[in-house]
């Protein structure tokens, strides 16, 4: 059995070069594992060593059970590269206390395919769509910028070729790499316009983005032009949606819930802003909420999540937000909910049209405190041979951030 006072559980980082390339600490914390799981590569790799093994469980969900199961036993978890950077590291941190915990990095598949491509790892963006939607990437579609990104498989960067040809990108250049640091090394280099053909299933994608003619100019930074959603007009518009975003203050990881979301526009928005920002939109309306589903998932936001329903009701059972946004459906009894589950510095606002909601929301602002205001918008539009100024409706918008000492 472990001793309680150093770690029990080992989480150790592979290259292909196997046991030989493990420092002397891996080694060390391997060789005394008296069990190992791995997934049947890792287990190739290592048949000095004469623990009991167990294969990686089936699903793949089920491998903190297991683990657990085992709790105590000098126990080490095979994995490929860094284990803490998009692999089974960062899960296993957030189940087990880091005192009981060690964790071996081996080079990352990042680092071995920015060094083939000449690429400094601070100057551009590292992704993963293993086991992840595709789609993830696009907010990340800007001139110039490079990726490289962690694949699920041989059709993946046909896909990627795909979404950026489809935006106008056609001409960024690709290079996919597979068995690296073997002697199968493989590299395939086409533009995404051109790329055809299937690659090996465990590869790595280094992205250079070039925009084509027709290219879409997008930035992560909120305010995408109303027409790049689909909507049955009732959405909140480009101008007032920067604002309220801008005091949503979209931030890594937190949750934002979106209500009345209507065609997804600000919870889209949000997840786009932020990595790995969540989202939850709640809508009376099913049709909207299909709106909603097809902007998410040309825009980027794949796992926006879309609940039909009627606040507050809907809002019960949902986890805590760490930002609120009352597009539609403003009641003082929702608003107040929402403040209450809102957690501590958690952000609000609401934005009214009528004159009732704008009581509502300076009776929110009397109550709560934070900040009110009115927002008049004019676009400059033709009309007949000449341009002239069209306003849109005045926009009354309220948001407070919820002090840190109120639970």
């Amino acid at each position: 059995m472990a001793d309680a006072a150093r770690p029990w559980l080992h989480v150790i980082g592979f290259g292909p070069d196997g046991l030989a390339g493990l420092r002397p600490a891996a080694r060390a914390a391997l060789e005394q594992a008296e069990l190992v799981i791995g997934a049947d590569r890792h287990h190739r790799l290592t048949p000095e060593i004469r623990a009991e093994r167990i294969a990686w469980p089936s699903p793949f969900s089920a491998l903190i059970d297991t683990i657990a199961a085992h709790r105590g036993r000098q126990l080490a978890v095979l994995a490929t590269g860094d284990p803490l950077w998009y692999s089974v590291g960062a899960r296993i941190a957030r189940a087990f206390p880091k005192e009981e915990t060690a964790f071996y990095p081996q080079l990352s598949a990042f680092q071995l395919a920015a060094c083939r491509l000449g690429w400094s790892l601070a100057d551009l963006e590292t992704l993963t769509v293993h086991g992840r939607p595709v789609e993830q990437v696009i907010p990340f579609i800007q001139p110039g910028m490079r990726w490289l990104v962690l694949t699920t498989g041989e059709d993946t960067p046909a896909e990627i070729a795909r979404i950026l040809t489809e935006r106008g990108y056609g001409p960024s250049r690709l290079h996919v790499f597979a068995d690296m640091g073997t002697h199968e090394e493989t590299r395939h280099s086409a533009t995404a316009e051109e790329w055809q053909g299937k690659v090996p299933p465990f590869n790595t994608m280094g992205v250079e983005i070039i925009p084509g003619p027709a290219a879409e100019i997008r930035s992560q930074m909120p305010g995408l032009p109303d027409a790049a959603f689909r909507s049955d007009g009732v959405m909140t518009k480009r101008e007032v949606r920067a604002l309220v975003l801008s005091r949503l203050m979209p931030m890594r990881g937190q949750l934002l819930w979106d209500i009345g979301c209507g065609s997804g526009s600000v919870a889209i928005e949000w997840m786009r802003a932020a990595r790995d920002a969540q989202a939850i939109g709640i809508d009376r309306r099913a049709d909207r909420l299909a709106l909603a589903r097809e902007n998410a998932i040309r825009l980027g936001a794949p796992r926006l999540r879309l609940i039909e329903g009627e606040a507050p009701e809907a809002l019960t059972d949902l986890p805590r937000p760490d930002a609120v946004f009352l597009g539609g459906g403003i009641s003082p009894g929702t608003i107040r909910l929402a403040w209450k589950r809102l957690k501590p510095a958690g952000r609000i606002a609401a934005s009214a049209v009528s004159l009732g909601s704008e009581r509502v929301l300076g009776e929110m602002q009397a109550t709560l405190g934070g900040d009110l205001v009115r927002i008049g918008i004019e676009r400059a539009e033709r009309l007949g041979e000449m341009t002239a100024w069209r306003p849109l409706r005045h926009v009354t918008l309220w948001s407070a951030i919820k002090p840190v000492e109120e639970a």
